[in-house]
């Protein structure tokens, strides 16, 4: 049984930086590629970011570039979304996925497992 467990949210205030876990079971880790996902309430889920099964390629929203890092240590099982100067519009439950296929993705139906999700408050 495939489990992906997110920890790491919280409430923090803008410009504030927060580091978010996945720890993935049940599957071979190392072949999949990875992302992260987030939806506000009453807004779609939307892409965050992915890398590749081994990490050598990233991709991001430009809604978070060059203030996202997605990361991950095979070995741990583990993929990490560092979020650094986070903003009110950051808000959102964050979910971690595994997609279907080995290179990153952005859309959602790529993926074939989720997590349950952990809440991020930004406050302004």
């Amino acid at each position: 049984q495939v489990q992906l467990v997110e920890s790491g949210g919280g409430l923090v205030q803008a410009g504030e930086s927060l580091r978010l876990s996945c720890v993935a079971s049940g599957l071979t880790f190392s072949t999949y590629a990875m992302g992260w996902f987030r939806q506000a309430p009453g807004k779609e889920r939307e892409f965050v970011a992915a890398s590749r099964w081994s990490g050598d390629m990233t991709i991001y929203a430009n809604s978070v570039k060059g203030r996202f890092t997605i990361s991950r240590d095979n070995a741990k099982n583990t993929v990490w979304l560092q979020m650094n100067s986070l903003k009110p519009e950051d808000t959102a439950v964050y979910y971690c996925a595994a997609s279907k296929f080995a290179i990153p993705s952005p859309r959602h139906y790529d993926y074939a497992y989720w997590g349950q999700g952990t809440q991020v408050t930004v406050s302004s």
